[in-house]
């Protein structure tokens, strides 16, 4: 699940992590208070004002400014608030802005030069171990110092036994860091990996880590992706899913229990099996087609999960053919085809070539009572059927 960076930071904060004072606005009048408040606070005299979407880029697109009063905060809360941001994440039709962070400045001159870093911590699939990935070299453009400048980019493997104290001090150390910045980014990377478990964290990406003119270490941003897989144990994030930024397609999977990815081609798949249907899109590929989605409706397939599929597949006006592709394992063939037929007749009149492959348990018994239905389904039984149907439609 994806978070809005006000929402990570709060995770942060409750786990001892720095981050600037700030807090989420929705209106303009909103964030006018927030500012005004955050200054007599702090006494900060520059404010950050933010756009919260669930996408990076924000600053090269034009969603974070910098306000020197509040009549900038006014003007940038007004000016940002209600566009359609397009960055490098978006795509072209970009995505609305519907709420701000207005949060403290952090880049004030002082005694020492400010410094920004990057520090993400994510899983190592190779080893299996978490690592927490970083460079001296953080920012907007920490794509292009991973391309051109690699050796710029260093890991920290953390064993299960968790993060030790070396291993924070070799991190600050290879930062070029120093006296009091040198302790402060030590106990900056040991809260953070703290963090990380304790929200059951698939990422935490900090761009930048900053470095104050006072040697205070600051998360000046930051992104957390939570494991799905993990959502029943902190109840409290639930309220933190933004709907409005979700995929609607994906939203309504997910409502029915599917697991969704909306694509840019023209076959639909449904399958029941995330390697099968990886397989499927390859078909369909090697067919002269491209995916539309990745679909699995997992093992227990029936005539409301079939039903659920064919209706999200059919929102999508790209969609040209409809491949079913089902191996019957722990779910019966002719059962799957009773629900096929049952879903069919439920939605009616279904406008595009719709190819059935069934393969295990009963298979001949499921392309028997498909064909016998009525109904415009072509069957197949290899998946070299499947392929030549698919080709012949599209």
């Amino acid at each position: 699940m994806n978070i809005h960076e006000y929402q990570a930071k709060s995770i942060l904060r409750e786990a001892g992590v720095p981050v600037p004072a700030g807090d989420v606005a929705f209106t303009v009048k909103e964030a006018v208070d927030c500012a005004m408040r955050i200054m007599s606070e702090t006494g900060t005299d520059t404010i950050a004002v933010k756009a919260q979407i669930h996408a990076g880029g924000r600053g090269k697109g034009g969603g974070v400014k910098i306000a020197k009063n509040i009549d900038e905060v006014s003007g940038y809360a007004n000016q940002i608030l209600g566009m359609n941001l397009v960055t490098h994440q978006t795509g072209p039709k970009g995505k609305l802005v519907r709420k701000l962070l207005v949060e403290q400045g952090i880049y004030q001159k002082g005694p020492s030069d400010i410094k920004e870093f990057y520090m993400s911590i994510l899983l190592n699939r190779a080893t299996g171990k978490n690592m927490i990935m970083y460079s001296p070299q953080g920012g907007m453009d920490i794509e292009a110092v991973a391309a051109n400048t690699p050796e710029l980019i260093f890991k920290e493997e953390v064993e299960p036994i968790g993060i030790q104290p070396f291993q924070a001090r070799r991190i600050a150390f290879n930062l070029g860091l120093s006296g009091k910045a040198f302790s402060q980014m030590v106990k900056f990377v040991i809260s953070l990996y703290g963090a990380y478990l304790k929200a059951d964290a698939s990422l935490f990406e900090i761009n930048p880590v900053v470095k104050t003119s006072n040697d205070d270490i600051i998360a000046a941003d930051a992104k957390v992706n939570i494991d799905d897989n993990a959502l029943f144990r902190h109840s409290n994030f639930d309220a933190m899913r933004d709907r409005d930024e979700e995929d609607p397609y994906e939203l309504e999977a997910s409502d029915s229990n599917l697991n969704f990815v909306k694509l840019d081609g023209n076959v639909g798949c449904m399958v029941n099996g995330a390697g099968l249907a990886m397989a499927t899109m390859d078909i369909i590929k090697l067919s002269g087609g491209d995916p539309a989605n990745f679909l699995d409706v997992g093992g227990g397939a029936n005539a409301n999960t079939v039903a659920a599929g064919f209706r999200i597949i059919l929102k999508d006006p790209n969609v040209k053919a409809i491949l079913v592709n089902i191996f019957g394992g722990i779910v019966r063939c002719d059962r799957v085809a009773q629900g096929i037929v049952d879903a069919y007749k439920e939605i009616g009149n279904i406008s595009v070539p719709v190819i059935v492959r069934l393969q295990g348990t009963n298979a001949m018994e499921g392309k028997e009572l498909i064909d016998s239905s009525g109904l415009k389904v072509f069957t197949a039984i290899t998946l070299q059927e499947a392929a030549d149907l698919v080709k012949r439609v599209v």
